[in-house]
């Protein structure tokens, strides 16, 4: 059981591959940032052959491991694979020797080697993930419902509310403010 005091996390991840499919490929981002600090860590970086769910997790992973400690994270994607993968997923892979039944066949999981990673950062960090997408110019991918979008904006917004006084209870009102935003989705 992590202790209390681990230091708490909000970590941002996006994907964008290139629509080009003569020019395969995309860029990962993610933004780590922690509760009550004005550090933050923001990296991005092209993959070459890599993109859709694949980027996506990747985006994750890294995030991940640039964590130095043990530590409790809120992790907000807009990719519902990965969420469905750490909620729903990981035990039962992990349980099946990373297979899954397909069509009364057992199939290897879709990215083993991402998921293990996944699976080894859980030993050491709590995560709660949180399926949202993400409405900036450089990450834009339309979708149908657009109550689930929330800008980098009002993420920044609120991450300043929690530095006008240096205290827990500022941190935890900016946290309260995207995750009303990500409570009233669906």
């Amino acid at each position: 059981m992590m202790k209390q005091t681990a230091p708490h996390f909000l970590l941002l991840t996006q994907a964008q591959s290139n629509p080009d499919p003569m020019n395969r490929g995309g860029i990962w981002r993610f933004v780590l940032e922690p509760i009550g600090s004005s550090n933050r860590i923001e990296v991005s970086e092209e993959e070459p052959g890599v993109w859709g769910e694949r980027l996506q997790l990747l985006a994750v992973v890294r995030g991940l491991e640039a964590l130095e400690e043990p530590s409790r994270v809120t992790l907000i994607t807009p990719s519902r694979f990965v969420g469905n993968g750490i909620r729903r997923g990981l035990a039962e892979w992990r349980e099946n020797g990373w297979q899954w039944e397909r069509f009364e066949e057992k199939a290897p999981i879709k990215h083993c080697d991402l998921w293990k990673r996944v699976d080894h950062a859980l030993q050491f960090h709590q995560i709660n993930c949180r399926i949202w997408d993400f409405d900036e110019p450089h990450f834009h991918r339309p979708r149908p419902n657009s109550r689930n979008r929330i800008s980098f904006g009002e993420i920044e917004s609120a991450r300043k509310l929690s530095f006008a006084e240096p205290s827990e209870s500022r941190s935890v009102q900016r946290m309260e403010i995207v995750s009303d935003r990500i409570k009233s989705a669906p």
